[in-house]
């Protein structure tokens, strides 16, 4: 029995190979506009779409593919005695297998300059609605969305003389389908986040942060064992388009599998680590970081990070920013930890963690650096966080606000140091990451005491110097950062008593000159940030 072949794409990645083959095996191929002529200029046969449906394309390609000829040879059911007795009344013959992909839309819209009328253009129907159909029917019929695929189900083609399982057939459709979905998600998103009335320049339309309706696209990577407790279920999902350097992206390189609540750490750990420039370690328990330094290698930098708070560090979270070498992984693995993350590991290094049956349990990640750049993407992080209430979402622009120097506003007689303003900066960093209400003593590039998560941020200033003194470390001359500003100078004078001087936070307080006069009266720096970082 002659089976037949509809082929019509945009990304003619690997399309003239895999046509061959299908011409080896003996489909016949059919084909639409730029498709035919790419199969045609390479040698192969094919037949338009428009000898088959007896009519020709019009309006531009709009209209070619939407025509009974094409969706009954898609849609009829094979089993059927109706349907195969309709398609020979009218002369349908059937499509066994459909290969297309679609306008690029979202790559259309992506590029700078992007008019309305370019969008527009680049909405695929007929595409859409003939993926639709042979996904229905999947059954009967195979369609393939994604150049990736040829090479996967040709093997299996092969064999079969033309024939695919149900199983890959399925499967195939779900992508589909899948596809069908994200592509209209694309369009949503994009056309709801357009003002008509805002103008805009050349064409091009003015766009929101916020679309009229929001449309998620995630993908599962993994089943978890449980959620964050065991009587949840739970499942790890990431972006449809991740970005590099993004914690979903890690490779795991040894230990058991991922949990729930091992993952919600690693994001925390990684993605404070991967704001410091200078070699760094992070050591996160419970979202937040207990200990966070800066050295010359990463062995300095964990032994600095490590001394902070050695209790909360038992069974934490940690990640470098630079591969970990022997002498770092000798020195980590006289701990117990949950996950070690790092750019890269050398043989040696690895080899530690492989040596003794307890330690192969270890997860290890590994997970390349953002390049760097402009754009969130670029630094590997979220553009927008997201928040799940009741029945709603709460949706805003992620936290990547980054700190300068030249940023600060000193508003006390006494000015602080060029050593101070380093570790003020190293504090504040820090303090971005630390759950509400915030306090994070650091000096010499290293966390000393930090409080987090309080309903008093007297609390968290207390915690913070509990916890400096039980790790033997003397808050004398400390720097403090406050994640939001003292509303009462009580605040303050906690944290200059147990040995702060110099302190960060951004200030906007109805009382702030009452906190600033505190300061000048107890003879400390004080810069203002002008920003706050809460961490709910």
């Amino acid at each position: 029995m002659l089976m037949n072949a509809l082929l019509s794409v945009s990304d003619k990645t690997g399309l003239v190979e895999f046509a061959r083959a299908l011409h080896a095996i003996g489909f016949k191929l059919i084909s639409t506009g730029g498709t035919a002529k790419l199969l045609e200029d390479n040698g192969l046969p094919v037949t338009e779409v428009a000898e088959v449906t007896h009519f020709p394309e019009m309006l531009d390609g709009r209209v070619k593919t939407l025509h009974p000829k094409v969706h009954g040879g898609l849609l009829a059911r094979r089993e059927l005695l109706a349907h195969m007795s309709a398609l020979k009344e009218h002369g349908i013959d059937t499509i066994d297998l459909l290969v297309v992909n679609l306008y690029p839309f979202e790559a259309t819209v992506a590029k700078a300059g992007c008019t309305l009328e370019d969008a527009i253009e680049n909405i695929d129907i007929g595409g859409p609605a003939m993926v639709r159909s042979a996904a229905k029917n999947w059954k009967d019929v195979a369609v393939l969305t994604d150049p990736e695929q040829y090479g996967q189900i040709l093997p299996e083609l092969t064999a079969g003389k033309g024939k695919l399982s149900d199983k890959t057939r399925f499967g195939l459709a779900v992508a589909a389908f899948n596809r069908i979905s994200n592509y209209d998600a694309a369009i949503s998103d994009y056309l709801s986040a357009i003002d008509p009335g805002a103008g805009g320049e050349g064409g091009v339309p003015v766009r929101g942060l916020f679309p009229a309706q929001s449309n998620g696209r995630f993908v599962k990577i993994q089943d978890l064992r449980y959620g964050e407790n065991s009587h949840q279920q739970a499942a790890l999902y990431r972006d449809l388009y991740p970005a590099p350097g993004s914690l979903v992206t890690a490779k795991q390189l040894q230990g058991k599998e991922l949990s729930y609540n091992n993952i919600a750490d690693a994001d925390a750990a990684w993605e404070c680590v991967k704001s410091f420039d200078a070699p760094a370690c992070v050591i996160v328990k419970h979202a937040n970081p207990c200990g966070v330094a800066v050295g010359k290698d990463a062995l300095q930098a964990y032994g600095k990070a490590f001394q902070t708070d050695p209790t909360s560090a038992f069974g934490g979270i940690i990640a470098f920013n630079r591969p970990v070498d022997l002498a770092t992984a000798e020195a980590v693995n006289k701990q117990f930890v949950e996950v070690l993350m790092a750019p890269g590991y050398s043989p040696e290094a690895l080899a530690v963690f492989q040596a003794t049956k307890a330690k192969q349990n270890v997860r290890i990640l590994q997970i390349a650096l953002p390049k760097g750049g402009a754009t969130d993407w670029d630094n590997g992080r979220n553009a927008m966080d997201v928040k799940r209430v009741g029945s709603g979402l709460l949706i805003q622009t992620a936290d990547n606000h980054e700190l300068a120097a030249a940023d600060l506003k000193v508003v006390t007689k006494k000015q602080p140091t060029p050593q101070q303003i380093e570790d003020l900066l190293f504090a504040w960093k820090v303090a971005k990451y630390v759950k509400s209400n915030a306090i994070v003593f650091c000096a010499g590039g290293m966390t000393l005491g930090v409080g987090a998560g309080q309903m008093s941020r007297l609390d968290s200033a207390r915690i913070a110097s509990i916890k400096a003194e039980h790790a033997g470390l003397s808050l004398k001359g400390s720097a403090v950062a406050s994640d939001a500003f003292f509303p009462f100078r009580d605040g303050l004078d906690v944290v200059i008593d147990h040995g702060a001087s110099c302190v960060i936070q951004p200030g906007g307080s109805m009382r702030d000159q009452e906190v600033i006069d505190a300061a000048d009266e107890r003879g400390v720096a004080m810069v203002f940030s002008g920003v706050r970082h809460f961490r709910h």
